[in-house]
């Protein structure tokens, strides 16, 4: 039997992934991290981006979209609890686009109204999303 480990991924809203896996790559708040079973235990944030999960006896991983969030690792399970998360195939290249422009818009505008910090998270997950559906895309 391959050593595997329980990889939980959780939004505000819902649980969207729960299963065993051999493998959990994600964008951690220092790089990138790879997750396998029997890891060092660890707590850190994460950054926007995919988490690709190699889910056990599927070809293909599962990806998730996470906008930040922390990450719990115990040597046999994985918490993903993030900001939001949307499943890869939910992504939205659209929907992405316009976010980006309209954090740009807001950016490049600087009202006094506007709040920077926020504006630069937004554009930052939007970036982040898309680059996640162009990995999405290469990866099918």
């Amino acid at each position: 039997m391959a050593h595997t480990i329980h990889v939980d991924v959780v939004s505000a809203e819902e649980k969207i992934f729960s299963g065993e896996a051999e493998f959990v790559a994600l964008p951690g708040e220092s790089g990138e991290l790879g997750i396998y079973p029997k890891h060092t235990p660890l707590i850190t944030r994460i950054k926007p981006g995919a988490v690709r999960i190699k889910v056990v006896g599927q070809a293909e991983d599962e990806f998730v979209f996470v906008a930040g969030g922390i990450l719990e690792v115990q040597p046999n399970a994985v918490t993903v609890l993030a900001d939001t998360a949307i499943r890869g195939h939910d992504l939205d290249e659209a929907k992405a686009a316009a976010a980006k422009k309209l954090a740009e818009e807001a950016l490049v505008n600087r009202e006094a109204g506007i709040d920077y910090a926020k504006a630069q998270a937004e554009l930052a997950s939007a970036v982040a999303q898309l680059a996640a559906i162009q990995k999405l895309r290469t990866k099918r």
